[in-house]
Parts: C-alpha cells; structure tokens; sequence
C-alpha cells in the first residue's frame, strides 16, 4: 500500500510541477512576446523613418548622448545590460529593475532611429529578464524558481524576437555556463519560448526568411572546406568581440562622462559613413543580409559591419549584437564561397550560425537555430562549423558573465567554478 500512495505521490508531484511552470512560464511568454512585438513593430517604424528622412544620421550623437544621460541618471544597473541578468542567474544579489524594460526598448529604437549599427536580441533579453524579475517579486517565488524564471526570460526573448522557439528555448540554458546545459529548466524554457513566439506572431508580427539555395551533397571534400571556412568564422567572431570590449573599456578611460561618449561614438559612426560613401552598415544591416542570400556581397562587407557595430556598441549605444552578427556572418559566407568554390548563399547560412556561435559560446542553440532558419538539409555542415567555430573563438565572447565550466580544449589552471570571461580576461 505504502508503495501505490508513494507512486501516486511521486505522479501528483511531477504534474504539480508541470502544471505551475505551465502557468508561469506561459505568463512569462505572454508578456515577453507582446513586449517583444511592441519593440519589432518600433523597431520597423525607426528604420522606415530613417530611410525616408536620411538626415537623421546627423542625430545620431545627441540621440546617443541623450539615452545614455537618463540610463546614467536613472538606469540604476540597468547598464549592465544582458550580463545583469546572467550574474543574477548565477546567485546574485542585485535587483533587476522593471524600468530596464522600457529603458532599453526606447534606447535601441532611438539608435536605430539615427542609424547606430546594433542588433534585437539584447534588447528582447533584457525585456524578458526584467518582465519575469518583476513577476517573481508580485509572487513572491523561492531563489532557485527565480533563476529558472529568468532563464525563462531569456528563451522567451530569444525566440520571440528571431521566431525560432527551439533555439531560443536553448539559448536560454545553454548561454549560462560555457560547457554546462541545465537542463532543470528545459521544459520551463521551452514552454516560454513557444508561448513567446506565439504570441509575437499574434500580434501580426512576420519574420524574414531566407534560403541557403541547393545544398551540396555530403562529401569529404565539401566537409573540409566547411571547417577551414569555420576557423575564419571563428577567429572574426573573436575578433568582434575582444574590440567590442576593447573599445568599450578604451572609451570609458577616455571619456568619464557616459553621453559624451556616446556622442564621440556617434560622430565617429557619420564620419565613417561619409567616408566609405554608404549607408549600408546603419542599423540591423538587413538589406545587406537579403543580399547574401542573393547575390555576390563586397569582399570587406563583413569586416565594415563588424567596425560600425564594434564603434556603436564600445561607445554605450543600446542594442544587442545578434542581428550584426548574423550579417557578419553571412557576408563573411558569401565572399568566401567564391574563394572556396561553393555555393554563396550556402556558405552564407552557414557563416550566419557559425559567427554567432562563436561569439555567444552557444554552439548546440546555434545548431538548432540553423536547423530553424534553413531547414535539415544542411545538418551536418551545420555542426561542424558551429562547432569548429565554437572553438576557435577562444574563451571570448560577447558576454562577460557567462562562467566557464570547461576549457575549450584544456583545463585552465586560474579557472575555478565561479570564473566569468570578464574575470578571466582580467587575471591575464
């Protein structure tokens, strides 16, 4: 008898728990996708006007010094950005403020508005972050709930935004700890990243598409040429962000006062524009993206992107580094398929996944992501080179509190349970 009310327990006990993260999670999707719909549809809006009313470039250094004033007057630390929410994952202790949400929505609609060169993701992440922090505080959820809804945060964010749930679902596990995947959350994650892009795409939001075109078949030789164009992906997505980082610290030195500079950053964004003659490396940079999938890019197209994103994001503009990287990436695809004689838009798929994953440490959600984006065909050239890229991108990567489980290759002898790529850098 003792054993049938022990199974049942154990059964109640499981659907209890399904049930509150089904709730809980859904509500965390819902008010994720629907923040996330309000900022795709602004995000629209400002590029639309940009492009209608090119002199807005030349407000780009006031728009910048303008948003950065209130996050130093009134962001409390919300400037820390997506790395706020990762160290509150890892047992911190700070609060993540609701004000975050709408900060950060209005900052990265600003800098596309004026033609700052920065992604979405970060901007639905700290959105989602922010909306399940506040959440958790009305509930009133145990500490260790509370860094699930977090992580819940950011699935929901991801998925939303890029419409692809499985990768966004992921990403918000995978993206913690580089070389550990909690997989507690697994089912939380994914029910708010479905629900996120769900309710995203019934708010009559649409999301591109694009086509890798024919995939070659499977071959040795194909597979080779893969992995050697993967060492590029990964040594640019290293070379992004080790200068983003840089420029990031070099500013801060330089100019103590946060909106001057932004708005050094945004003079030196229009001097480079009037210097190379086009506008194609403002914003997300989806025009040149399109292209990659279409036609032969500019041999350099990736290396300007990665520039003007490096400059926008090191000056303290807001935004999140996806977008451009998804663009570095499939322009640095194009022009090296013509090198390696494949297929451009082929290769530009898979340079899309393959930057990113080397600059996010995140190699199975970069995986998923492609599987997402362009369908199985392309699977195993997929994993290869997101994880080659993985590797050769070294311990880098875009966010600085993601911690360090295991080595890329060895074990490091300053490494220990709570090393972050921030402190790690720091120790060298």
């Amino acid at each position: 008898m003792n054993y049938w009310l022990d199974k049942w327990g154990a059964h109640l006990g499981f659907i209890k728990y399904v049930l509150w993260w089904l709730v809980l999670a859904g509500v965390v999707g819902v008010l994720t996708g629907s923040a996330s719909a309000l900022f795709l549809l602004s995000l629209d809006s400002a590029t639309s006007l940009r492009y209608e009313h090119p002199w807005l470039l030349y407000l780009l250094p006031f728009g910048g010094a303008l948003v950065s004033w209130i996050y130093h007057n009134y962001g409390s630390n919300s400037i820390k950005g997506n790395n706020l929410i990762l160290e509150q994952i890892h047992n911190g202790r700070e609060t993540i403020p609701l004000r975050m949400a709408p900060f950060v929505l209005i900052g990265t609609v600003l800098t596309h508005l004026f033609g700052g060169s920065a992604g979405r993701e970060g901007t639905a992440v700290q959105m989602g972050g922010s909306l399940s922090e506040y959440l958790g505080k009305l509930l009133r959820i145990h500490p260790d709930d509370r860094k699930i809804l977090l992580m819940c945060g950011i699935s929901a964010g991801f998925g939303s935004v890029f419409g692809t749930p499985l990768a966004g679902a992921l990403f918000g596990m995978e993206v913690l700890i580089i070389g550990l995947i909690s997989y507690e959350a697994i089912l939380p994650c994914l029910i708010a990243s479905l629900v996120g892009h769900a309710v995203t795409l019934g708010w009559g939001v649409t999301h591109a598409h694009y086509s890798m075109g024919q995939v070659p078949p499977l071959s040795a030789v194909v597979l080779l040429k893969v992995a050697a164009a993967a060492i590029i992906f990964g040594l640019t997505s290293r070379l992004f962000s080790e200068l983003t980082h840089k420029l990031k610290a070099i500013c801060t030195r330089i100019f103590k006062n946060a909106a001057l500079k932004s708005f050094v950053g945004g003079c030196m964004i229009i001097v480079l524009t009037l210097a190379i003659g086009s506008r194609d490396y403002l914003g997300l940079g989806l025009p040149l993206l399109e292209d990659s999938f279409q036609e032969t890019t500019a041999s350099f197209a990736f290396l300007w992107k990665l520039i003007f994103t490096s400059i926008t994001l090191g000056t303290g503009f807001q935004g999140g580094e996806v977008t451009p990287l998804f663009v570095i990436g499939a322009t640095l695809g194009n022009t090296l398929g013509a090198l390696l004689q494949l297929h451009g838009p082929f290769l530009a798929g898979i340079g899309l996944i393959a930057v990113f994953s080397g600059a996010t440490n995140t190699p199975i959600a970069c995986f998923l992501l492609g599987i997402e984006l362009f369908g199985s065909e392309a699977a195993v050239y997929m994993f290869v080179a997101v994880v080659i890229s993985y590797l050769c991108s070294g311990h880098t990567g875009i966010y600085t509190a993601q911690r360090l489980k295991v080595g890329k290759g060895r074990r490091l002898p300053e490494m220990d349970d709570h090393t972050t790529l921030g402190n790690l850098k720091s120790k060298r």
